[in-house]
C-alpha cells in the first residue's frame, strides 16, 4: 500500500486524525526524494493500521511547505495529536524514520 498523496485541502484533516502522521516532503526533480519513495511506501505498508504515511509534493502544495518552513527536501516530519514531534532532513535509513514514527505511537 503506497503512501497517500496529501493536498492542501486535506492537510488539517490528516494532521488532526488522531493517528501519528509521517509526512514526506518531496519533488519530482529531486533525486534523493525519488530514492526515498520506495522506503516511504514500505513504511506506509508496514504502519497501515497504526499511522498515516503521506507524501507532499512541494511544487503542487507550496502553501503547506511554506507553512511548515520546508527549506530542503527530502524532509520528513512526524506529527502526533496535530503537533510536530520530529523533523528529519535528507535521504536517511528507513530505521531512522520508523524510530521517529514509533516514538509517536
Amino acid at each position: 500500500m503506497p503512501a497517500i498523496h496529501l493536498s492542501a485541502e486535506k492537510f488539517d484533516d490528516v494532521i488532526n486524525s488522531g493517528k501519528p502522521v509521517l509526512l514526506d516532503f518531496w519533488a519530482t526533480w529531486c533525486r534523493p526524494c525519488m530514492m526515498m519513495g520506495p522506503v516511504v511506501d514500505a513504511i506506509a505498508d508496514e504502519y497501515k493500521d497504526k499511522a498515516i504515511v503521506a507524501k507532499v509534493d512541494v511544487d503542487s502544495a507550496q502553501e503547506i511547505a511554506a507553512k511548515l518552513g520546508i527549506m530542503n527536501i527530502p524532509n520528513f516530519k512526524v506529527f502526533k495529536d496535530g503537533k510536530e514531534v520530529a523533523n528529519i532532513i535528507g535521504a536517511v535509513p528507513q530505521k531512522m524514520l520508523t524510530d521517529a514514527l514509533d516514538k509517536a505511537l
